[in-house]
């Protein structure tokens, strides 16, 4: 008994070890689970990047569920798919299953876990990448990877377990794995797709700065060239707002002359006393090369590029380090360049001294200011033509009345060729001589309505023997054309105005009046006081001014006569203006009057 219970005292004893041992063994293991479960768990929660992230996955779970490798399956986007990389060795092998296909594409179409004893038992395995890279698959733990939502993300899946086959303890392990992972990978996706707007954002707010940078940039020139005298200041407004804009040191505009050279017409920096007006062969410098091949450039370290005209920035006292040109370009026609030198601006990391979005922002100014160019020499051209028009049209205004007093002198001279009396012959020599001085006042007037005179010759004039020279001048016009003329006086008094001038006022008139009935009629002058105004009235009998050319009677060059210049009523405008006077007409089938009024006493204002 005593041998026996010692020796079965003896014996456990000697087994007590062992279970103690196997006891530690799996306490042991099972710690070991704990710490890699946390370690997971950490790790899921602090690693953002997708591709860390798997692979992470992939080693835990490995060495979790002590086996010899595992697979993380992702759904595709569109659902129809599985796909993973897989590192064999050396090598990454991508997998792409459909769902339904094999082991883990059956656990994505049913979301149910599967746990294979024996692989190629099961007629689901596909022994396909077996074959392909010599591993030989025994024991397969495949469990569906649900998100927060329940949606499914993926499939994760462990092979070949070290100490034999997956037991419920692993599936229970593996499901909250890959619950757990499931989660991290929405939340990495989630991070992902902000980090993606956000740099979506990031450009859009970087492309809508740009874009309001150039619309901010195009409203201040076309600001300047608004403003802008002559071509000479739009150019200079020009450069002086993109080397603003751009943030440059200096500039210069050229443009091409008609022989192919460049002349410098505004330069603006250390160098323009040395370049305004310089010319240069065509195609020198990086600034012709622009020109001549209608393309913009910007370029860093001018003096390595051989385009550079080194020679006349030594000349000139300059050493670029930066510089960006763009042609002038209005459709087909390249009228120069526009070149900005040396960035004053900050330069952010990264960010060379001008870039793309810089050159394209010039060549929106180089467009605008082309086409501001090309606009001002075709006004200039036009108006050059419309003054030598206009000079033309009052020439021939000039010459049209000149025959009026020219038919006078040639009725005086055959009259005093004729005439055998002295006393008579002096008459005629003096009516000779007041159309003489006649003519060169109409001279004087269209000469003084060119340049816009306004000196008036105001005297005291006495009314009686003022209409008595109007009778005698107006009747000399009207003689011989089947014409009634008449003149009634109703104030004899005293006025004051310049006598020349109001005469060619008259003069005008009659013309028009006698023109206005080439088969005769009435024409009468009144002259009569009104308040403390001096009225005249010249009335005729002829059709009446068009309808349509009564608003703009007076405008220079508004004439409805064949041949006619307008000339005639402008310059009557412009005298009664010049004497604060006002004029006003009243036409219609049966005729026309002219009614002006004049100040009857000196203005303070002509004295």
């Amino acid at each position: 008994m005593r041998m026996s219970d010692g020796t079965g005292l003896a014996t456990s004893a000697a087994d007590a070890p062992d279970s103690v041992q196997s006891l530690a063994a799996a306490l042991r293991r099972e710690q070991k689970k704990v710490a890699l479960v946390q370690e997971v768990g950490k790790a899921l929660s602090t690693v953002g990047d997708l591709d860390t992230l798997l692979r992470l996955i992939m080693e835990k779970v490995t060495e979790l569920m002590e086996a010899d490798r595992s697979t993380l399956f992702l759904v595709t986007e569109d659902g129809r798919q599985l796909w993973s990389k897989v590192i064999q060795g050396s090598e990454v092998v991508e997998i792409r299953l459909d769902v339904g296909e094999g082991v883990a594409g059956w656990v994505a179409q049913t979301r149910e876990i599967v746990n294979i004893p024996d692989a190629y038992a099961d007629q689901r395995f596909q022994p396909s990448v077996d074959l392909k890279s010599g591993y030989r698959t025994r024991s397969v733990l495949s469990v569906p990877m649900l998100g927060a939502m329940g949606g499914l993300v993926g499939v994760l899946q462990v092979l070949n377990k070290h100490d034999g086959v997956f037991t419920n303890p692993d599936e229970e392990l593996m499901s909250a794995l890959a619950s757990q992972a499931a989660i991290a990978i929405e939340n990495a996706r989630l991070y992902h797709s902000l980090v993606t707007q956000n740099q979506e954002l990031s450009r859009a707010r970087r492309d809508l700065e740009r874009r309001q940078r150039e619309l901010n940039a195009l409203y201040e020139v076309e600001k300047e060239l608004s403003a802008a005298l002559d071509l000479d200041d739009l150019l200079s407004r020009i450069l002086a707002q993109a080397i603003t804009v751009l943030g440059g040191g200096a500039g210069s505009i050229a443009l091409v002359e008609p022989d192919g050279a460049l002349r410098f017409r505004t330069v603006q920096g250390p160098a323009a006393p040395r370049l305004i007006e310089r010319t240069l062969p065509h195609g020198t410098g990086l600034l012709g090369w622009s020109i001549a091949h209608k393309t913009p450039i910007i370029v860093d370290d001018p003096a390595a590029d051989p385009r550079h005209a080194a020679e006349i920035a030594r000349e000139a006292g300059v050493k670029p380090q930066h510089i960006m040109v763009a042609p002038l370009v209005d459709g087909e026609d390249v009228m120069g360049g526009i070149e900005i030198i040396d960035q004053r601006r900050s330069v952010r990391d990264g960010e060379t001294a001008w870039g793309d979005d810089d050159l394209k922002l010039l060549v929106l100014i180089a467009a605008q200011a082309a086409s501001a160019i090309g606009l001002a020499r075709r006004r200039s051209e036009q108006s050059n033509r419309d003054r030598l028009a206009s000079i033309g049209r009052m020439l021939a205004g000039l010459l049209h009345d000149l025959k009026t007093p020219m038919t006078i002198i040639s009725g005086y001279a055959q009259l005093m060729a004729a005439s055998d009396e002295a006393n008579q012959r002096e008459t005629y020599v003096e009516q000779i001589q007041r159309q003489f001085d006649l003519m060169a006042g109409m001279t004087r007037e269209v000469l003084a309505f060119a340049r816009g005179d306004t000196d008036l010759v105001v005297r005291k004039v006495y009314v009686n023997r003022y209409t008595e020279e109007l009778a005698t001048q107006l009747g000399a016009a009207t003689a011989g054309r089947g014409i009634d003329f008449e003149i009634e006086a109703k104030f004899d008094g005293v006025a004051y105005f310049d006598e020349q001038k109001l005469l060619r006022v008259f003069h005008n008139l009659t013309r028009n009046a006698v023109e206005a009935m080439p088969e005769g009629g009435k024409l009468r002058v009144a002259v009569d006081k009104v308040g403390d105004q001096l009225q005249w009235t010249v009335s005729d009998t002829g059709p009446g001014i068009p309808q349509e050319l009564r608003g703009r009677l007076f405008e220079l060059f508004s004439t409805g006569k064949k041949g006619g210049t307008g000339l005639g009523l402008a310059i009557v405008k412009k005298v009664v203006d010049d004497h604060h006077g006002t004029i006003a007409v009243e036409s219609g089938p049966g005729g026309t009057t002219f009614m002006i009024h004049i100040p009857l006493s000196r203005s303070t204002d002509t004295d």
